[in-house]
């Protein structure tokens, strides 16, 4: 339902992308260049010789880890938009699957300080199959048993494939699918859901006054920014900080 006033989509990936980029300095520069207290990071020793500095970093991991869990309820949500709203289905799934590809690298280096690590997969995979379970629920599926048979085997897929927030991240973007139509439910529910990371469900309080508009934003920003800005933090977490800091 659009409304004249309330937050656009374009403001809400916006709101999105930098607190996903904040999240990411804690998982990357202070949580695998800064905290690895075993030997594989270039800050292991420094941190170990003072115990001050690793206590002082892993409180700012903390709080910044803490402001970037809303990013991926609202991803989720603006995925579900974006599905209802695409014309092409198929060219969508193919954006978020090349990206996916593309992403992994620089995923891998940034969040785990090498290549190839097989611990998680990048939120492009997430997203990926979310959208394949709407569009199977929408467009495949015939009765209630074969969505959740549908959701079921995708969930599983996120759970082998160690996908960013794993089944929990495939689950609720069918949830916000399922309750679309009913905002203040589909928050409700949502917000319910995604309590297990704490303080994600305040993403729900922005989602309420959603107002339906897509808004003005570059089209491919986010698709490039993800794996750019993970590669750049790689960059930094290897060469620059430890040359700066030691």
């Amino acid at each position: 339902m659009k409304t004249e006033w309330g937050i656009s989509g374009s403001a809400l990936k916006w709101i999105a992308i930098l607190l996903m980029a904040v999240d990411h300095v804690g998982a990357s520069l202070l949580e695998t260049y800064g905290l690895n207290l075993w030997g594989t990071s270039p800050f292991g020793d420094y941190f170990l010789r003072t115990g001050d500095w690793f206590e002082r970093i892993y409180g700012l991991d903390r709080i910044l880890r803490a402001i970037g869990r809303p990013a991926f309820p609202i991803f989720c949500f603006l995925l579900v938009e974006g599905f209802c709203h695409t014309h092409d289905v198929k060219k969508y799934a193919l954006r978020l699957g090349v990206f996916a590809l593309v992403s992994e690298i620089p995923f891998d280096l940034a969040i785990y300080g090498k290549f190839p690590s097989w611990r998680s997969q990048n939120v492009f995979f997430t997203l990926f199959l979310g959208l394949l379970f709407v569009w199977y629920a929408r467009d495949l599926a015939r009765t209630w048993g074969g969505r959740l048979m549908g959701a079921l085997i995708l969930c599983c897929a996120a759970e082998l494939l160690q996908v960013d927030y794993g089944a929990f991240g495939v689950a609720l973007i069918g949830l916000l699918y399922v309750l679309r139509d009913r905002r203040l439910l589909q928050c409700a529910a949502g917000a319910v859901s995604s309590a297990w990371e704490a303080p994600a469900p305040l993403a729900f309080v922005l989602l309420y006054f959603y107002n339906g508009k897509r808004g003005r934003g570059p089209k491919w920003f986010f698709y490039w920014f993800y794996p750019a800005h993970l590669f750049l933090y790689y960059l930094l977490g290897m060469w620059a900080i430890p040359a700066w800091i030691m």
